[in-house]
């Protein structure tokens, strides 16, 4: 099968649909292991019957044989990217959905187009968009669901909480006093049971934005040369929010309330709704080994608005959300409040995700420096800004260097590729598909450098994730 796969368009409901690219369906596995054992599924379609799909309702199923006698049955919702299999996995999705839109994506005679879905399909169709609608109503006056908060008792608990961390940001400021008196190198030795007791505190404090970056600050010392200046400067951005928290109320309500989000108390995402036609740029997985964090960048054609969806998952489990890269949705975005916050939450969506037109307008790598710097200014704890470089070239390092840089095309600036990203193989694909020409990629750009996430070849709409 085709690694780029195979893509067929038409017009189903007078709506345009594409298939998906094989990169776009490999993109969503929750591991390795899923990935290889789906692509196996996905290479041939002799354990697959009854496979069909229908446009119109953005449904794609089949039977799968499996070790039992009983075929697993399995479907997936590409309007709103669910997932049904009868086999035990956990895994989200798992290795016969893969499989599955492998086939489709590459147009397998196996996979027919069939207007009506099976009962089976048809009915599980029907109850998940039933429950999208009784979800949309929930707490709804009039609705009859749901029951009202109590808005006293909602105040009283964010008081207690706000108590709370506020004395865990006091006892993080004595321990950063301790820790600068008795100098950095003592860092060094005292190993990182004293930064994970300190953490420890911090979630008992119920501030777990704290902790994850009292755990980050374990982790430099002895990280290689410069570490006592990266540490420092870490403890610098760590003091700076405590203060921030201790001295909130001084603050503009947008930069207070992004305070309150980098500590880790929940913020809600409040309207109006944005409906555009939201093209995903990039999703990508981290995990701590206690949960998986996926997080996905979409533009909006209209709006040209950037904004990003974080969903999570336990451990063993992908997260539940998951968007093919390079195709555009028909959806409503609910922005997160904050002073320089992207965050969304995926609202409505209108139909299943179709053909985009190519990566949004870039702009060169000095342009993207200054637009980091910009967004530094609301939010001083931003790691990252996501921005799309046009013509640039990967090269390797100026004077031997072994890291990479994104050099424009035109002049003389460019940028470095974070050390984490020239580890990953992403960079070689990304020097393959550039083979010394100019191409359009997307990432984030922080202090560290920058981050490719997906790259387009000039002239071509065709996404490829790096990640």
């Amino acid at each position: 099968m085709n690694q780029q796969g195979v893509r067929q368009e038409g017009r189903q409901g007078g709506r345009q649909w594409a298939r998906w690219s094989a990169d776009q369906v490999l993109a969503l596995a929750p591991d390795v292991a899923s990935l290889k054992a789906g692509s196996r599924l996905g290479g041939s379609s002799g354990s697959w019957s009854e496979a069909g799909w229908a446009g119109g309702s953005g449904a794609v199923w089949g039977l799968c044989s499996g070790s039992g006698g009983k075929p697993y049955r399995t479907v997936v919702d590409t309007t709103g990217l669910a997932y049904r299999c009868s086999c035990p996995s956990r895994k989200f999705p798992c290795k016969h959905a893969l499989g599955l839109l492998l086939l489709w994506a590459a147009a397998d005679e196996a996979v027919k187009d069939t207007p009506t879905p099976p009962e089976w399909v048809a009915e599980w169709l029907q109850g998940r968009r039933a429950a999208r609608f009784e979800g949309s109503s929930a707490g709804v006056p009039g609705s009859g669901s749901g029951k009202a908060a109590d808005p006293e008792a909602a105040r009283r608990r964010a008081e207690r909480r706000a108590e709370r961390v506020t004395a865990g940001a006091t006892e993080l400021e004595q321990r950063l006093d301790d820790l600068l008196r008795a100098g950095l190198a003592g860092a060094e030795q005292s190993g990182y049971a004293l930064w994970e007791e300190t953490a420890a505190r911090m979630v008992d404090a119920q501030a777990p934005g704290l902790a994850a970056r009292v755990r980050e600050l374990g982790a430099i010392p002895s990280s290689g040369q410069g570490w006592p200046v990266r540490l420092l400067e870490e403890c610098a951005m760590l003091h700076l929010l405590d203060r921030a928290w201790l001295g909130r109320e001084l603050l503009p309500d947008a930069l207070a309330t992004t305070v309150r989000t980098r500590v880790g108390l929940p913020v809600s995402a409040e309207g109006p709704p944005v409906r555009d036609r939201w093209l995903v740029l990039s999703q990508q997985d981290s995990s701590d080994g206690k949960l998986t964090t996926r997080r996905i960048w979409l533009h909006g054609s209209r709006s040209g608005r950037t904004a990003q969806l974080l969903d999570f998952g336990a451990a063993g489990r992908a997260p539940g959300v998951a968007l093919p890269v390079g195709l555009t949705l028909d959806a409503d975005l609910m922005p997160y409040p904050g002073s320089g916050q992207l965050r969304a939450a995926l609202g409505e969506r209108f139909g299943p995700p179709e053909r985009s037109d190519g990566p949004p307008e870039g702009i060169s790598t000095g342009a993207a420096l200054s637009a980091y710097g910009q967004a530094l200014r609301d939010d001083p704890w931003l790691g990252s800004w996501p921005a799309t470089l046009s013509s640039v070239i990967p090269v390797p390092g100026a004077g031997g260097s072994s890291g990479w840089q994104l050099a424009d095309a035109e002049g003389g600036s460019a940028l470095p590729i974070t050390p984490d990203a020239s580890a990953r193989t992403g960079l070689w694909k990304l020097t393959a598909l550039s083979g010394g020409s100019p191409v359009t990629v997307f990432g984030e750009c922080g202090h560290r450098g920058f981050t490719p996430l997906t790259a387009w070849t000039p002239g071509t709409a065709e996404a490829v994730p790096l990640t």
